[in-house]
């Protein structure tokens, strides 16, 4: 709150000196730099609607970002994902979150120095504030921009607007309710900003994104590229109306003691005392509200996969494992596509992300057998949980935990052959035993690898997902994909199910919709509510990984077994230190193990408010547990 404050201070002492319709020039098209502190004026701010347009990059630049970058210190310069069941961290630094903080219990209100930084979210350090006071630097001062297009000023108000939502829509769900500040705040002002409920931070995006939609396009292309659209702030009202309508925030019973005081505590982290239908009825609604725009305006689908098998006898084309990966991977990592919803930037630089990259070569951070095993085979059945992993060639060529030998397969190294034989979505999110990895070269993730490749603590699994198999791979404008319509589909078939009483036939379309991309079968008719919902977690489970959607999912739903069943992996061991085509495998427990396993605490669903801010006085206050 310092920083807000402070920043809109320099501001003031421009007015002043003010010195109308000059033109504004800016280094890295205004992105790198915040406005206010070139000198400028706010009439030279808003010269022109190009000008103004640089005030509001500033707002988008700011919007919430998942990827290792110096931007954005989150978690110590670790990733959200290692603090679910998908992934463990062995980056054992000063300042490493998951590993400093999560898995020994020690996150609390006071942490400082290097600590600092190494939670989930740190309020009061974190850009959400800057991008929504950006936003609102834009709102009130736009109409001084001379003779606009009322039509482009009217859109960029609205791109104002989702760029605020967008930031409340990141912090509500990290710490519940926030002080809403919902003006430019200006340096005389008393410094009295009360924590706003629960309910009322929910309220406030749903009307920022109602008041928004009327006035964007449904979609934008070329040059416009990555700017806010109606199905951006449509997309974001149902994630995050699923989000407060479910049980942890929308139940009879709190979901932590000290939740139980309401007055005091309660109202700020929950929805309301009683459990309340409406809100899925409200979801539902911004559902429908989705569906009835892009069965109007169209233009959004799923990437999807391009076949390039040829069957030699009838000449027909098919799919084949490596073409649904490749389209699982662009409806991601691409920008641009009719897949995308919301994408952040930071920069053009295809080696931005290469600290994603560092996280693996220099640490044994890795994914976990939990999650792999809940992968499915190509044909839809279930990976069996009692797989037998001394003797997998028992279970059959078509059943190997990976790949099969085919020799129609994709040709690897050492004129070794492999065919996938589970849901392409395994292979893009993580790095199995025998898959080519980030240079071409099967992942060093066995034990024997040649050194110094393998790291200790590996559980057999690399991330695959934002490193990938080749620098061709990594050879595009990276971006933050904050929302795609494979979320938009997943949050609509759970809205209907939950506010219906059970899965309608919309339902069961939107969630097959995204098994069908990557080749999987339709799941399974005549499903009960509790199983639908079931299923729906699991396809989120499967489709998300790495883009900060497993964790809030273990949250809303409470999902104890999530936080508490203790994590595994495999000892791999290759046939050779180097491309090793075969393998044998060993279980092991995943390394470091997590206080959670017999310490579980829900305290756990929401940050810590950092102590020194409370203490600034301004309203904000504590989260139950801490």
């Amino acid at each position: 709150m310092k920083r807000f404050i402070q920043i809109f201070a320099i501001l003031a002492m421009t007015v002043a000196g003010s010195a109308a319709c000059e033109s504004l020039k800016l280094g890295d098209e205004g992105l790198s730099k915040a406005p206010e502190t070139s000198g400028a004026t706010l009439d030279t701010l808003f010269a022109t609607l190009k000008d103004a347009d640089k005030v509001l990059a500033t707002a988008y630049y700011n919007l919430p970002y998942g990827l290792i970058t110096d931007w954005d210190s989150k978690m110590g310069s670790d990733i959200l994902e290692s603090i679910t069941d998908h992934f463990v961290s062995n980056k054992h630094t000063e300042g490493d979150g998951p590993n400093d903080l999560y898995y020994t219990g020690a996150l609390g209100a006071n942490i400082s120095g290097d600590g600092a930084g190494g939670e989930t979210y740190r309020f009061g350090s974190e850009k959400d504030y800057t991008a929504i006071r950006y936003g609102w630097l834009f709102l009130e001062n736009a109409d001084r921009i001379p003779d606009p297009d009322p039509v482009q000023l009217a859109r960029k108000k609205a791109e104002a607007k989702m760029c605020i939502a967008i930031g409340y829509a990141n912090m509500v769900r990290y710490l519940g309710g926030v002080p809403l500040l919902k003006h430019a705040v200006q340096t005389d002002e008393k410094m009295v900003y009360p924590r706003n409920t629960f309910k009322e931070t929910i309220d406030y995006i749903v009307e920022l994104c109602d008041e928004a939609a009327p006035d964007l396009p449904w979609y934008v292309t070329g040059a416009e590229d990555g700017r806010l659209t109606k199905a951006a702030a449509l997309g974001l009202k149902l994630r995050i109306l699923c989000f407060a309508a479910s049980p942890t925030f929308n139940s009879n019973t709190p979901w932590h003691a000290d939740a139980a005081d309401w007055d005091n505590m309660g109202k700020y982290v929950s929805y309301g005392e009683k459990y309340d239908a409406s809100l899925w009825a409200s979801a539902k609604k911004a559902a429908d509200e989705f569906m009835g725009a892009w069965g109007t305006g169209g233009f959004y689908s799923l990437v999807s996969a391009v076949p390039t098998g040829v069957d030699p006898v009838t000449g027909t084309t098919f799919c084949q494992p490596a073409d649904y990966r490749l389209a699982y991977r662009k409806s991601y990592r691409d920008r641009g596509t009719t897949e995308t919803i919301i994408s952040t930037r930071k920069s053009n630089s295809s080696s931005y992300h290469n600290k994603n990259m560092k996280l693996q070569d220099d640490f044994g951070c890795s994914g976990t057998l939990n999650w792999v095993n809940r992968f499915p085979y190509a044909d839809g059945t279930p990976f069996p949980a009692d797989f037998d992993w001394d003797h997998p060639s028992a279970a059959g060529a078509d059943r190997q935990p990976f790949f099969k030998s085919d020799p129609a397969g994709d040709l690897k190294v050492d004129n070794a052959t492999f065919t996938e034989t589970r849901d392409p979505r395994l292979y893009e999110n993580l790095c199995v035993p025998g898959d080519l990895w980030k240079n071409g070269v099967v992942g060093a993730n066995y034990v024997n690898a040649k050194s110094p490749n393998f790291q200790d603590g590996n559980s057999g699994f690399l991330q695959m997902k934002f490193i990938y198999q080749t620098e061709a791979d990594r050879n595009v404008a990276p971006h933050w994909c904050l929302m795609r319509l494979a979320e938009v589909l997943l949050n609509a078939a759970e809205a209907y199910n939950e506010a219906d009483g059970g899965p309608s036939a919309e339902a069961y379309s939107w969630v097959n919709a995204v098994r069908a991309r990557v080749g999987l079968p339709a799941i399974a008719e005549g499903m009960s509510k509790e199983q639908f919902r079931e299923a729906v977690l699991l396809e989120r489970d499967l489709e998300f990984g790495f883009e900060e959607v497993r964790w809030f999912d273990m949250v809303r739903w409470g999902l104890t077994g999530a936080f508490t069943t203790k994590l595994q992996g495999l000892e791999v061991t290759g046939n050779k230190q180097k491309n090793a085509t075969s393998f044998t495998y060993k279980l092991k427990d995943a390394y470091p193990p997590r206080v959670w396993y017999n310490s579980w605490d829900t305290k756990w669903y929401l940050a810590p408010i950092p102590a020194v801010e409370i203490n600034k006085g301004y309203g904000m206050t504590q989260n139950p547990g801490w």
